[in-house]
Order: C-alpha cells, then sequence, then structure tokens
C-alpha cells in the first residue's frame, strides 16, 4: 500500500490506456509520455500493463507502507526519500514507513513513478488509467488516498540506471498532413512547418492550444464532426491550432491540418506553458 501525502497540482492513475472503444465516443487515454511510463515499469521489473503514477509538474508526495521498490522517470523532478536526494531513472527501494517526494522538474511537464506490481486501482473498460476528459477511471489523487499495489511484476530487474535524455521544451515534432488541409488556406502548412509555436497556459492533458500565426481557413461551412487521433492539429475558427493528446475526444468538427507522428507523441506530453515547438513534414 502507498498513501498519498500530497498530490501536487495533479497526479493521476495512468497505463496504456482504453484501445478499441472510440466507436462507442471511449477515449483511448493513458499516459501522456507513454515512453517514460514504460521506463518506469521496466526498471522495477513490471509487466508492461502495469499502471504507474503520472505527476505534472511534481509536488507528489507518498508514503510506503511496507518495502516497496519504485522507480521514477519521465520529467526530472528532484527526488528525495526521508528529506534524502535518491536517484532519478533507477530502481529505489522504499522500507515501510519511507516518505518519498517529487520537486518541480526544470525541464518536462510530467514525471512517472512505477511500483514493483503496479498501482492495482479497479480497471474500467480494461484500464486503470484516469481519462480527465470523459471522469472514466480513478479520480486524480488527494492527500489521503491510500493505493493498493499489485501483482503485475514479471523478472527481477537487472538495471541499476537507465541513461535518458530529459525532454525537450523546444522539440521538433514530424507532421503528416491532416484529411481537411484542403479547408485551410495555402499558406497554412508552411505557417505551420515554417514557425514557431508557443504552448499557452490554456492546455491539459486532452491538449495543447498553440500560439502564433493565425491560420486561415478557405472553407467557413459547417464540417460533420470526424473522427480523431491523438496527434491531430486541429483548426478552430480563431486560427489557433490544437494539438490533441492522450484524453483528446474521439470526433470533432473543426478541420484537421496535419497530425504528428505517433513516435513524437511522448516529446508533446511533455510540453509545458511557455515551451516552444516547431512542426516539419515526416519523410
Amino acid at each position: 500500500m502507498l498513501t498519498v501525502l500530497a498530490a501536487g497540482p495533479l497526479a493521476t492513475v495512468q497505463d496504456r490506456g482504453r484501445s478499441g472503444f472510440a466507436a462507442i465516443g471511449v477515449p483511448r487515454s493513458g499516459a501522456a509520455d507513454p515512453v517514460a511510463a514504460g521506463l518506469a515499469n521496466r526498471l522495477v521489473g513490471n509487466d508492461e500493463a502495469a499502471a504507474v503514477l503520472e505527476a505534472t509538474a511534481g509536488g507528489l508526495r507518498l508514503r510506503a507502507e511496507r518495502t516497496v521498490l519504485v522507480a521514477v522517470t519521465g520529467a526530472p523532478a528532484p527526488v528525495t526519500v526521508d528529506g534524502r536526494a535518491a536517484p532519478f531513472d533507477a530502481p529505489v527501494t522504499l522500507g515501510p514507513g519511507a516518505e518519498l517526494a517529487l520537486g518541480t522538474p526544470p525541464v518536462g511537464l510530467r514525471t512517472y513513478l512505477a511500483v514493483r506490481g503496479g498501482i492495482d486501482v479497479p480497471p474500467v473498460l480494461g484500464s486503470r488509467s484516469t481519462d480527465t476528459l470523459s471522469g472514466l477511471g480513478p479520480a486524480p489523487l488527494v492527500a489521503g488516498d491510500r493505493l493498493p499495489v499489485g501483482t503485475l511484476a514479471a523478472e527481477e530487474p537487472f538495471v541499476d540506471v537507465a541513461p535518458v535524455w530529459p525532454p525537450s521544451s523546444a522539440p521538433v515534432l514530424r507532421v503528416l498532413p491532416g484529411p481537411r488541409q484542403d479547408w485551410l488556406a495555402p499558406d497554412a502548412w508552411t505557417a505551420l512547418t515554417t514557425r514557431d509555436w508557443a504552448v499557452s497556459a490554456d492546455s491539459n492533458r486532452v491538449g495543447l492550444r498553440l500560439a502564433g500565426p493565425r491560420l486561415a481557413r478557405v472553407r467557413d461551412e459547417e464540417l460533420p464532426s470526424e473522427g480523431l487521433v491523438p496527434g491531430a492539429l486541429q483548426v478552430p475558427p480563431d486560427g489557433a491550432p490544437v494539438l490533441f493528446l492522450a484524453d483528446h475526444p474521439v470526433t470533432g468538427g473543426y478541420p484537421v491540418l496535419a497530425v504528428v507522428v505517433t513516435a513524437d507523441l511522448p516529446a508533446a506530453g511533455q510540453l509545458r506553458p511557455g515551451d516552444t515547438v516547431r512542426f516539419r513534414r515526416a519523410r
């Protein structure tokens, strides 16, 4: 059992998400940075389906109620155990009563904590993920929550540290043309792929609202709602694109100019307000 002492700005339980339910209006959700979440699970020897904790901008504090093996990855928040510095991207043993705390990461936004065996909250539609858009899954963590530890552990881990580059605060994301590129002005694609875009404060796990040049439409009629995928860059009437992330809606009624390739979505999931991002066409 882990007891939550403080949750920080936002802390949720996440796994690989709810795949296969988009046709009935259920988003996939899951970790915003699945690469970092997967690394945390591997460092403690978990099955890849095990649920982890996703802490936004640090501030998470936990107490171990028994001896557990944990690992912290993703945005490099300072880690302390009982007030002493602890390693990042490496397995750490917490004894009964030990308190682990995450500081504020200097870069990136989302830090992941895996415990050997996984977080064993009840699954909903096959996933333990918190979906902030639909409300499915466990509620965001609050102080006093007690989190059971499960049994989704595989072989004992044998890696003592994983040297991983920290997230970039100015990544270049590859994009492919979207299905409604012809609804935007001819220079919209050029503007998207040659200009810097700033992540606005109006961003979350659903998507990133980007500030930059206005992307004008050439067709003003209403577009029937169409299916959306993670990474879709939708352009609402104000011309400011929205990059959809893990908790995106399954449909949308604004034209999608481009789609970020799946391999680059973990970098998008680490962007925070004030960061910049550039797009280039995937080859």
